[in-house]
């Protein structure tokens, strides 16, 4: 895993042992890695720094993994999400990639298939746009939502105070940090985060 010395992952669990021994593991193989003991404090540190994979405990007080997910795939909608618990079942495990994790790993760990699920996960993420997964800025969360309105490049300018070109520009940067290419799946996207409601989406 030395490839991926530089990339960033985020692990919470509430217990604080195997957050220890986790975090260890993971930097003997080459990765940057910050434990946190509760979603909240995972939550604060993601809108201030680069993350490359979270991964996430489901048992926790207060907020479980499932719901860090949903809030952290709202931050960061490209954010590539490992879940792990000691409690694992067939729906909880469809709920957990329904809301958008790529894998659903069961205790006790095994260093071997644990460590080779991030390669996995760290590999594919690596060959994708590194554009992706950055946070929108207020600019373009505001073009975003008037493209969620509906609205056409010259509505948005005009609404905005923007030239057609600078609003086009915004709308290109959108789409590459939210990973799609055509506006169908812009507003997917935007559906899947919580941005937008869509009859009978899912």
């Amino acid at each position: 895993m030395t490839n991926y010395a530089k990339k960033h992952i985020f692990f919470v669990d509430d217990e604080p042992s195997l957050s220890k021994v986790v975090g260890r593991t993971l930097e003997q193989v080459g990765a940057k890695v910050s434990c946190f003991t509760s979603a909240a404090d995972c939550l604060e540190q993601l809108r201030f720094q680069t993350c490359d994979l979270l991964i996430t405990d489901v048992k926790m007080p207060e907020m479980d993994g499932l719901a860090l997910l949903t809030e952290a795939k709202r931050i960061m909608p490209t954010l590539p999400v490992l879940v792990i618990t000691g409690y694992g079942n067939i729906p909880m495990a469809i709920k957990a990639i329904k809301a958008g994790a790529l894998d659903f790993i069961e205790k006790p760990l095994d260093r071997r298939s644990f460590v080779s699920a991030i390669e996995s996960v760290l590999r594919r993420t690596t060959l994708a746009d590194p554009f992706t997964n950055r946070l929108l800025t207020k600019t373009e969360i505001k073009v975003l939502c008037l493209i969620l309105e509906g609205k056409s490049n010259k509505e948005t300018a005009h609404l905005l105070h923007r030239s057609i070109r600078t609003i086009e520009d915004h709308r290109s940067r959108i789409m590459r940090k939210l990973g799609v290419d055509n506006p169908i799946n812009l507003v997917k996207r935007a559906a899947a985060i919580g941005l937008v409601e869509l009859p009978g989406y899912e």
